[in-house]
């Protein structure tokens, strides 16, 4: 089969696999859509992860189960599938001693796609434990809303479960690409009151006020502390999602975030060996400030709630979508546009 991989850090390009093999628990998919990520770009040009050679890129998608393995009981070949970026193995002794399900093999072991096997840019891609990792595509929902599910949705939402939003409260989502986007959603979602959405391009702060943002803060504009503690005369954010950004945007955080308040960070730090804490804004370590780092959840549970969130007209991610294409070989178009990002783009989409 064809895939479209990693032959290397800063180069791409098409190879010839094996198809995939099937194990009794598994399941192999046919995809319908699928979406390059900012996470592929870190991979790739940055070399995040370290030296990858010949790695099947991709971490969104969904798509037709194409086989199942003899053990799976609840989908069947022509089951039309969302596929979560984050695929666990949850038959683990770590999951019953606590362990979030995301780390259940080890740091990051529930990122599979990319990262330690092959993801999902071919024509036919892997996924294990499939009973509990794969969520049906609800009738009426469309492949554009369906494929922004597995990433863009549960990693922008789990943010604002790691910034502990509240009813009433101020919160800060710096990054306004598509998973600070949904941030922005899911915040709104969550109660916040007065939300402002960090973040330059127009096209982005144009989509964060129809989610529901009520300030933009433009960093191009100047500090972007100074600009919020000034906006809430002194006082501070209750919440700070981070969603983006180099790996200043956590000191940013920790000055902007109030005594008592909440710091979840979703953003992919890239580059660097150290993040840094201001000491002072720290509280020199008394400031009862809380820094929670996560992965977004994976599985099933997870996917088939956002997917009722879209259902139920909480919001709309197709909002997200501003380029589409059509075909396999578009796959690299898709990529060197997150890769580049021109004015004009949230995501794209690959329509297989």
């Amino acid at each position: 089969m064809r895939a479209f991989a990693m032959l290397k850090i800063g180069q791409t390009g098409w190879i010839q696999k094996e198809r995939p093999a099937c194990g009794p628990l598994d399941a192999i998919i046919k995809p319908l859509a699928l979406a390059p990520c900012t996470s592929d770009i870190h991979t790739v040009y940055e070399g995040a992860l370290g030296d990858r050679q010949n790695l099947t890129l991709g971490h969104e998608a969904v798509g037709v189960v194409d086989e199942v393995g003899s053990e799976v009981k609840d989908f069947k070949a022509g089951d039309r599938v969302i596929v979560p970026a984050i695929t666990p193995n949850w038959r683990t002794h770590a999951i019953e001693e606590g362990v979030p399900p995301q780390h259940s093999e080890g740091m990051l072991s529930g990122w599979k796609y990319s990262n330690i096997k092959d993801g999902v840019f071919a024509e036919y891609f892997h996924v294990n434990d499939a009973d509990m990792n794969l969520a049906l595509i609800p009738d009426g929902m469309t492949l554009e809303q369906a494929v922004m599910i597995p990433d863009m949705v549960t990693t922008g939402f789990h943010g604002v479960e790691l910034a502990k939003v509240e009813f009433g409260s101020t919160v800060v989502v710096i990054g306004i690409g598509p998973v600070g986007l949904m941030s922005v959603a899911g915040a709104v979602l969550r109660g916040a009151a007065r939300l402002f959405a960090v973040g330059s391009r127009p096209l982005c702060t144009e989509v964060a006020r129809k989610y529901g943002a009520t300030d933009i803060v433009n960093y191009k504009n100047g500090d972007i502390v100074k600009q919020i503690m000034d906006a809430t005369h002194g006082h501070g954010a209750d919440h700070v999602i981070i969603a983006g950004g180099p790996a200043e945007v956590l000191e940013q955080a920790i000055y902007i975030c109030k005594p008592g308040g909440v710091i979840g960070n979703v953003n992919y730090f890239g580059e660097g060996e150290f993040l840094r804490i201001p000491r002072e804004a720290w509280g020199v370590g008394m400031g009862h400030k809380q820094i929670n780092g996560g992965l977004t959840p994976g599985g099933r549970v997870r996917m088939e709630r956002m997917a009722s969130l879209v259902m139920n007209r909480r919001f709309d991610p197709a909002l997200l979508v501003t380029h589409k294409f059509h075909g396999l070989d578009r796959l690299e178009t898709g990529l060197e546009l997150m890769h580049h990002k021109p004015a004009d783009l949230i995501k794209p989409v690959i329509l297989v």
